[in-house]
């Protein structure tokens, strides 16, 4: 837990692109219930939300969720966010993982994909094995096996998958990803997206370009000015909606 506390969320979130239409938090309505197979992942120590839900981090990132809700649009369906950032170290993943564990808690079926087939985490966090995951659906038009999580009924977890760092954008750019996109919305209330760094990998514009909302985190004293505002640069070709962006301190 110590690295934990040592990165906590800047409460600040800067350049939120819009306001909500009446204050209130609404949650989505989603389609036919989820079947959650037997959990076979818990969470790890570092995710604060799981084990210290008091914690003043657990408490930040619990308001980010809030903003997050109140600027989807009205009538819109799943809340459906993918999470990047310019460099890597900037604890986009971990950011991920701890939304995804926040939304699950409001009772409502969450997915969390680990979009980075690259250098994935998200089985680390969880506590999972990380075989038949995004890849293996992508490339061989298989099921995605979702895992459900000890602890959290309403969280499935998408693994990355065989690690692909020659093919991987190839396949985020394919029909198939766009339909297994799709046919979650109708399922999940919240969709978080980890994808890799946009310095090194045009991976998450390619996400973002499917799923249409997006969360950008940067690190105070770590992530060069010029990489931040190439980031956005590279979204607006995206045509995604920016929800807002994250200033995170470690």
């Amino acid at each position: 837990m110590s690295g934990l506390r040592e990165a906590p969320l800047h409460r600040t979130t800067l350049a939120m692109a819009a306001s909500a239409a009446d204050g209130r938090e609404t949650l989505p309505a989603v389609g036919d219930p989820v079947q959650v197979p037997v959990p076979s992942g818990r969470p790890g120590r570092s995710l604060a939300l799981a084990h210290e839900p008091y914690d003043p981090y657990s408490e930040r990132v619990r308001a980010l969720r809030t903003e997050l809700l109140l600027r989807r649009e009205s009538g819109s369906g799943a809340l459906s966010v993918v999470l990047v950032s310019p460099c890597p170290g900037e604890g986009r993943s971990q950011l991920a993982a701890e939304l995804a564990v926040a939304f699950a808690r409001l009772g409502r079926p969450t997915l969390l994909v680990d979009a980075d087939m690259r250098h994935p985490r998200q089985h680390e966090l969880f506590r999972l094995d990380n075989r038949r995951g995004l890849s293996d659906a992508l490339r061989n038009e298989a099921p995605p096996q979702l895992r459900a999580i000890e602890g959290l009924p309403h969280l499935s977890v998408l693994t990355s998958g065989a690690v692909l760092p020659n093919s991987a954008l190839e396949l985020l750019a394919e029909d198939r990803f766009h339909e297994l996109v799709e046919e979650w919305r109708s399922r999940y209330a919240f969709m978080l997206f980890d994808t890799p760094p946009i310095q090194r990998y045009s991976d998450g514009l390619a996400v973002s370009t499917k799923v249409g909302h997006v969360l950008t985190l940067t690190r105070a004293e770590h992530t060069p000015y010029r990489e931040a505002r190439d980031l956005l640069r590279r979204l607006a070709a995206t045509q995604a909606r920016v929800l807002g962006a994250v200033i995170n301190r470690f």
